[in-house]
């Protein structure tokens, strides 16, 4: 049986060998409920994030700002703080209650998205949003990282898949709530609040989608902070920063080719749910309204399909003995959804471009087991961290630089707005084949870090 001691301050418990078959996992139903509750603040998080993007027109009017301040809220304000405090705050994670520092981040960004609804200028807005960042960038490296505790790992890619799904359906229910709920908050100028009294419609939004946090803050605490697996068994682990950079090193060529692979996925996938209702409405005439519900639809009912897939199949894999099957499914993804993706661009009609990204979608989207992937060559000691790191460049590269490509080469290579299918299909064309290869040279050096990782663990 696997030794257990508690670690002085970090209110959790760890057990040194993981790899041990006896070890004693929570039990199933349990774990997918935590899974279930995780998913629901991991989809709150992405509706919290994207509302700002819907309410472009009345932020404008109210605040008297342009379209590149409104860009500097959506994107930077954002994305800045989520990623460069995901580092520190991992480090957070990786020593104390994971559990209770979820709760914090959920009640946070719900704080700061409702403070949204109630800022009264351009700086008041900002500095609301960039306490959402803040708020967001406590949940996926802890979540990740106790789910790795809670599963087997023949089991864990499905349990991640689902946790996942929480990204096209948190995107998908933001863009259909554009196309219904907001318009119909925003078809009354002024709404009479409690206590407050009259107030700008579109300001009630964030106070619509902050209101669900409270209620995810009180199931998570139903959840228990999880044993901790798969330390190494060289000594207690160190708190010193140059551990964390020798294992960086010794992984370099294998976190090399997750790091990369999936920034470029991310390049494409960011990029294209920015602009697709923008395309379809210069492309094909569509109300981008419409265009955003049926885009909407098929991230949340594709996507959602395509996690779990992925998942599936590369446990069945993985359990049959092949030791890079996440990496083979991220490229199975590519190979499988990158085509439909590059022609849906290229359609004569929208409802031939809709059936290219519907059959696209599920296959692009089962790449989400690279974080999979990122917990079995990463003792516990740094999954947080190595998780945080990950989503900075995945992120900072895929939010960061996606949609500003897209825009770039419409712009100034192609220089008419019409030609956004254009540049849509060139960055898919381009990005995802170069993912596709990078992947496949790092097969062999994650299947050996592997195999390291398990004889050091347990």
């Amino acid at each position: 049986m696997a030794t257990q001691s508690a670690e002085a301050g970090s209110h959790a418990t760890i057990v040194p060998d993981a790899g041990d078959p006896s070890a004693d996992w929570p039990r199933p139903a349990y774990s997918w409920y935590a899974v279930g509750v995780l998913l629901l603040a991991y989809t709150l998080s992405f509706v919290d994030r994207m509302i700002l993007s819907l309410l472009v027109a009345p932020i404008r009017a109210a605040l008297d700002i342009s379209d590149t301040e409104v860009s500097l809220l959506i994107g930077l304000a954002f994305a800045l703080f989520y990623t460069l405090l995901g580092l520190p705050i991992a480090w957070i994670a990786d020593r104390w209650n994971r559990r209770n520092l979820i709760v914090s981040g959920v009640a946070l960004w719900s704080a700061m998205t409702a403070a949204c609804g109630f800022a009264g200028s351009y700086a008041t807005l900002f500095l609301a949003r960039m306490g959402v960042g803040v708020g967001e960038a406590a949940l996926s490296p802890a979540a990740y990282s106790m789910l790795s505790d809670m599963f087997p790992r023949d089991k864990l890619a499905r349990a991640m898949a689902v946790y996942s799904i929480g990204v096209p359906l948190g995107a998908g229910v933001a863009m259909i709530l554009g196309s219904f709920v907001v318009q119909t908050v925003l078809a009354a100028p002024m709404v009479d609040l409690p206590l407050i009294g009259a107030v700008d419609a579109w300001r009630t939004i964030f106070l619509w989608v902050a209101a669900p946090g409270l209620l995810i803050c009180l199931l998570l605490l139903t959840i228990r902070e999880p044993l901790r697996r798969g330390l190494a068994k060289a000594g207690p682990r160190s708190d010193a920063a140059p551990g964390f950079l020798v294992h960086l090193k010794r992984q370099r060529v294998a976190l090399g080719a997750l790091f990369a692979g999936m920034s470029l996925i991310g390049l494409v996938m960011y990029g294209v749910i920015a602009w697709v209702p923008t395309f379809f409405a210069r492309t094909y005439g569509m109300a981008v309204s419409e265009a955003g519900f049926w885009f909407g639809v098929i991230m949340a009912t594709g996507g959602a399909a395509g996690l779990v897939m992925g998942g599936t199949l590369a446990d069945r894999l993985f359990a049959r003995g092949v030791a890079d099957s996440h990496l083979r499914v991220m490229r199975l993804s590519i190979l499988l959804g990158g085509p439909p993706l590059l022609a849906a661009a290229l359609m004569p009609t929208a409802t031939l471009a809709f059936v290219m990204l519907a059959i696209a979608f599920p296959m692009l989207t089962m790449h989400g087991v690279g974080t999979v992937a990122l917990q079995f060559i990463t003792p516990n000691e740094y999954r947080a961290r190595v998780t945080a790191l990950y989503f900075f460049v995945v992120n900072l590269t895929g939010l960061g630089f996606g949609p500003m490509l897209m825009a770039l080469l419409t712009d100034h290579l192609f220089a008419d707005d019409g030609a956004l299918r254009y540049s849509i299909a060139l960055v898919t064309g381009v990005a995802l084949p170069l993912a596709a290869i990078i992947l496949t040279a790092g097969f062999s050096a994650f299947a050996r870090d592997l195999a390291k990782t398990a004889k050091a663990t347990g």
